[in-house]
């Protein structure tokens, strides 16, 4: 099993930025599958951001140009750049990562992180 640590949540202002941070507890060799999904209280769990095995990204479309995913396989971490926050961004974060390692593959999922952005 692969653990996913998840950091870099916190309390923002409206129109701040935060950087996510998913990483994983071993060494891989490559993060196939990277997603940032989120759930806001009352509310289904939805996509925000994921990359694929050829570099394909897609964003919700709410996202609408404010996030950035990105990956680093040396690294075996995800990130996520979130820039001009607003307040319906509020929720729970979560990674989901398609990991190959050197004698298996996991579909992991981190342990969800806090954004709260104060309007």
């Amino acid at each position: 099993q692969v653990q996913l640590v998840e950091s870099g949540g916190g309390l923002v202002q409206t129109g701040g930025s935060l950087r996510l941070s998913c990483a994983a507890s071993r060494n891989i060799v490559r993060i196939n599958y990277a997603g940032w999904y989120r759930q806001a209280p009352g509310k289904k769990r939805e996509l925000v951001a994921e990359i694929g095995t050829t570099d394909k990204i897609n964003y919700a479309d709410f996202v609408n140009g404010r996030f950035t995913i990105s990956r680093d396989n040396s690294k075996s971490t995800v990130y996520l750049q979130m820039n001009a926050l607003r307040p319906e961004d509020t929720a729970t974060y979560y990674c989901n990562l398609g990991i190959i390692t050197v004698d298996d593959a996991f579909d992991s999922w981190g342990q969800g992180i806090q954004v709260t952005v104060s309007s």
